[in-house]
């Protein structure tokens, strides 16, 4: 029987030879004097089981090896060791996932072969329960995500430290770029994953009835109020409610769910009795709450029982880095849908969606690939399968008020001096989203909810947007 592949990181020799001696028969064990030693083991040895590391190393310490080896090997079972008994220290390695923490010296190597075996054996559970999570409800938990980027990565780190308290969370992010899927994220990772998962979108309900979504009413309440209706509070109930689109929500009924928020009790529509409620309130918006605030349209001390931990997904044209890896899992995902004929895409055609400004974010991205994949004849995606406007994206005309008269004679200027040349500026991301939401709608021949359809966002926000450049 193969023996289980461990690797031991410590500055000191003697330290890592005793260990490795002591080990030896049950493990393989291999070693390395200091961090870069350690990854270059780590890569080259894919089937490792376990890294020993000690924390107090030069250079790069172990904890900071330990999120290294982490990004090279998830897999990895990591123990670390310390000569300094530091509760603070332990704390932050298991936050950076490590599976266990010792103190140095280590007199009972049968203590610590125990250790060892425990820890395999636990990550290796771990491993198996959430890949069975990801093929049982793929669309939960952080496997829902694709990307590496820097801001993902605080994305990540957000959700799995949220996720372990019952603390409120504001989501923010333009339109398509997944803050339902932190939300579920939130819910699936935290002690209230067997309890309900209930969404409401604010912007689809009128005030009236979004007040008897969210609270219930009471029969008779109202004209058609036939029966008890048990509202969204009442439904999520020992588990998460998700309030997409918060800045939606008018005044009135932002004052009921301050209360809620404040006294965990709430009355449905027509009735009097106070029901409790033992839920986690996670909110979404696409809008700038601090200055929604300012002009008076959401409530300061609504925003601050919201915002108690913030998490801000970042817009596509924030992490193009991620575009290639996005496009690998959506053709994955709707090749096998539609026969398999698809088996991926030409480099060429891979430049072009990530040069695209994606104004429509992530699910902007996933529409097109979809309708790449459906209407390919199959094998690689050329960029002849691109759609026209990701390929050739127009650039608006400029507005007829600042033409000339077809028939007007050009106004005399004088003649030009000589000034030094300078180069003219790079379009920026900013304004190519515009571009590319400017043609698309002229495209539609003004259109705007086919625009909307087509660029993967709701017209509430292509609105917004022209309302924001002051084109409404």
């Amino acid at each position: 029987m193969t023996k289980p592949k461990i690797l031991i990181v410590d500055d000191e020799k003697p330290t890592r030879d005793v260990m490795a001696r002591a080990l030896s028969d049950r493990y393989a064990c291999l070693t390395a004097a200091d961090a870069e030693q350690a990854l270059d083991a780590i890569r080259a040895n894919p089937d490792l089981a376990l890294m020993i590391s000690d924390i107090r190393m030069p250079g790069m310490d172990g904890v900071s090896l330990l999120k290294k080896a982490k990004e090279c090997a998830p897999k990895l079972a990591c123990i670390l060791l310390t000569a300094y008994g530091s509760v603070d220290l332990a704390v932050k390695a298991m936050k950076e996932g490590a599976d266990d923490f010792l103190t140095k010296p280590i007199t009972d190597l049968n203590q610590l072969e125990l250790r060892i075996s425990n820890a395999i054996k636990t990550h290796s559970l771990e491993q198996e329960v959430k890949e069975l999570k990801s093929q049982l409800n793929p669309k939960y938990g952080l496997e829902a995500f694709t990307g590496n980027s820097p801001a993902m990565q605080e994305v990540y780190k957000l959700i799995r430290l949220a996720a372990r308290s019952n603390a409120n969370v504001l989501i923010e992010g333009p339109s398509g770029t997944g803050k339902e899927l932190v939300a579920r994220a939130l819910h699936d990772l935290s002690s209230r994953a067997k309890g309900p998962f209930v969404a409401v979108e604010c912007a689809a309900l009128s005030p009236t009835l979004l007040e008897s979504e969210l609270f219930g009413h009471e029969k008779g309440a109202f004209t058609d109020a036939r029966e008890r209706k048990i509202g969204r509070f009442e439904a999520a109930n020992g588990g998460t409610l998700f309030l997409d689109e918060i800045a939606e929500i008018d005044l009135a009924t932002q004052v009921k769910l301050l209360r809620v928020l404040e006294t965990r009790t709430f009355q449905r529509v027509g009735g009097s009795e106070d029901v409790k409620t033992d839920i986690r309130i996670v909110a979404a918006t696409n809008r700038n709450l601090v200055a929604e605030v300012a002009a008076g349209r959401f409530r300061e001390d609504l925003y601050y029982r919201l915002n108690v931990i913030d998490i801000h997904m970042p817009a596509l044209r924030e992490r193009p880095g991620d575009i290639p890896m996005l496009v690998t899992r959506f053709l994955k995902e709707f090749s096998k849908e539609n026969g398999g004929l698809v088996t991926g895409i030409e480099p060429a055609a891979m430049k072009l969606l990530e040069n695209y400004a994606w104004p429509g974010n992530v699910r902007q991205l996933r529409n097109v690939v979809e309708k790449m994949v459906v209407l390919s004849e199959g094998g690689l995606l050329t960029p002849a399968d691109v759609p026209a406007e990701i390929r050739q994206p127009r650039v608006p005309q400029p507005p007829a008020a600042l033409l000339l008269a077809e028939n007007a004679a050009p106004p005399i200027l004088p003649a030009p001096q000589p000034v030094a040349e300078i180069p003219a500026p790079e379009c920026s991301l900013a304004d190519r989203e515009k571009e590319q939401i400017l043609a698309t709608i002229e495209a539609c021949h003004g259109n705007k909810s086919k625009a909307a359809q087509q660029l993967g966002i709701s017209r509430r926000t292509l609105h917004r947007r022209l309302h924001d450049w002051g084109m409404t």
